[in-house]
């Protein structure tokens, strides 16, 4: 499923190109997606596949194209303290991205049938905490991911805000999801080859409507032996951050602000380039005079320009096509203002340590 827009060149490409189509219609959800660079949670040899709308399987691993992905975030509608079930949750791709919207104080569960894919995404967590220049841009709401088979969670598990399942929910699997839901909850999946939105407006009332036709591969179904009990799915607890934690979050917010307001004043707005146009480079014949005896006579000659065409118009293709103009706009270089204000602080390096999360760079 896929290939609704064009492929692109890196993952801001993608990006801009999702948005061209209309996929991605917010400024949030927008932020989200080019924070977080959908090659990285391809395997190594398969990234040039990445920047295309199309969906990617390698083993156990699965990633739903990104017109998938922009439509199930415009859809969920997140807020910031929200609390979001991922039922299929995968490399943890759309996980990371909803946890940048509903931030430090929402809730972020996800659960996976394959127990090497939870690993594969809270490695890809893992790295995204410690080296990406995004994760210092927002805060977090980190995802906690469990292995088990989504259809078997156990009936006294509490409720969410914003559901999203990654598989083709059964017709008859459609009440067992909305159960999961708050009142006022968002709960969004394939069901019957639609990728549909369900609200929940009352105890026992919900609001659907279709979104997108898709195809996915149906929820696994448990296979057991007569009288064997399910292996029952304990999602993780909601709990309560510590003080310690909500100080960090809190320090960290007022450091940033500090350095966006630093940034505003000095009229250091850095701009993000535009990619460059390509030149056309064309022939250009001149109408000049010759003096043949006593006679005017026109004549057709070449310019310089006319000489060099195809030689500037071959450089033209390579050099400018694939990089970005920054014509008149000085373009600031990135430097990580949250990380220079707590390095500066007088504090011990165990605490400067622990507000960057410990992050090296």
């Amino acid at each position: 499923m896929g290939g609704a827009v064009s492929a692109g060149e890196d993952n801001d490409d993608l990006i801009d190109n999702l948005k061209e189509a209309q996929y991605i219609r917010t400024e949030k959800v927008e932020q989200a997606f080019r924070a977080i660079d959908r090659g990285d949670y391809y395997l190594d040899g398969y990234r040039d596949s990445a920047y295309k709308d199309l969906a990617w399987k390698h083993g156990n691993i699965h990633l739903s194209a990104p017109c998938i992905y922009s439509e199930v975030m415009e859809a969920l509608k997140l807020q910031p303290g929200l609390s979001f079930l991922n039922l299929g949750s995968g490399t943890g791709y759309l996980s990371t991205m909803v946890g940048l919207i509903i931030g430090p104080y929402g809730v972020n569960h996800g659960v996976e049938l394959h127990k090497d894919v939870v690993e594969y995404a809270r490695q890809k967590l893992d790295e995204f905490i410690k080296n990406s220049d995004s994760f210092d841009k927002f805060e977090f709401c980190e995802p906690v991911f469990v292995v088990g088979n989504c259809l078997e969670i156990s009936a006294d598990s509490h409720q969410y805000d914003r559901i999203y399942c990654g598989a083709g929910v059964q017709k008859d699997h459609e009440n067992y999801m909305k159960v999961l839901l708050k009142i006022g909850g968002i709960l969004v999946m394939p069901i019957e080859d639609q990728l549909t939105q369900i609200t929940r407006t009352s105890q026992s009332m919900w609001e659907s409507r279709n979104i997108l036709a898709v195809s996915f591969a149906p929820l696994v179904q448990q296979s057991r032996a007569e009288g064997e009990k399910p292996d029952t799915v304990q999602l993780p607890p909601v709990t309560v951050r510590s003080l310690q934690d909500l100080s960090r979050v809190y320090i960290r917010r007022t450091l940033r602000n500090l350095a966006n307001q630093d940034s505003q004043g000095n009229g250091m707005v850095q701009r993000v380039p535009h990619k460059r146009k390509r030149r056309r480079c064309r022939r250009r014949p001149i109408n000049t005079y010759v003096f043949v005896g006593n006679q005017l006579i026109p004549q057709m000659v070449e310019s310089e320009e006319e000489e060099h065409a195809d030689e500037e118009q071959k450089e033209a293709v390579v050099e400018e096509e694939e990089e970005r103009d920054i014509g008149d706009i000085e373009i600031i270089k990135q430097v990580n203002e949250l990380r220079e204000q707590i390095l500066a602080l007088p504090l011990p390096e165990s605490l400067k340590a622990y507000l960057l999360y410990y992050r090296e760079k």
